[in-house]
């Protein structure tokens, strides 16, 4: 319990990120909790919605192929080779984890995120 208090309190982890985040570090690789939205109007990285980073991309959810554009997507977004850009789960979900290794740049949601 003493714990969960001290994260309530606002103890933050690496790069000032709150432990309930949408994202976290570790080392230099960066940990964030997708909400995905396929077929969309547009590529674009969204508001955080709780603990997950609203995504949506034009592609469409089959066979995985909204999953694939994601990360060529923000691949661009972070300054990473898609290669450096590993999905954990949710290839075939909306919720998605994915680790980015030593992303060159941050998105701005990231960067306002990490000053808080």
């Amino acid at each position: 319990m003493k714990n969960k208090k001290s994260k309530a309190s606002g103890e933050a982890t690496r790069k000032g990120l709150e432990p309930s985040s949408f994202c976290s570090w570790e080392g230099e690789t960066l940990i964030l909790n997708i909400l995905g939205k396929p077929s969309a109007k547009r590529d674009v990285i969204g508001k955080p919605k709780g603990n997950q980073l609203k995504v949506s991309v034009t592609a469409t959810p089959v066979g995985g192929k909204a999953t694939d554009h994601m990360v060529k997507f923000l691949a661009k977004e972070f300054g990473v080779p898609a290669n450096d850009i590993t999905v954990v789960f949710g290839r075939f979900n909306v919720n998605k984890q994915l680790r980015i290794q030593a992303p060159k740049k941050l998105p701005p949601v990231i960067s306002n995120a990490s000053s808080k």
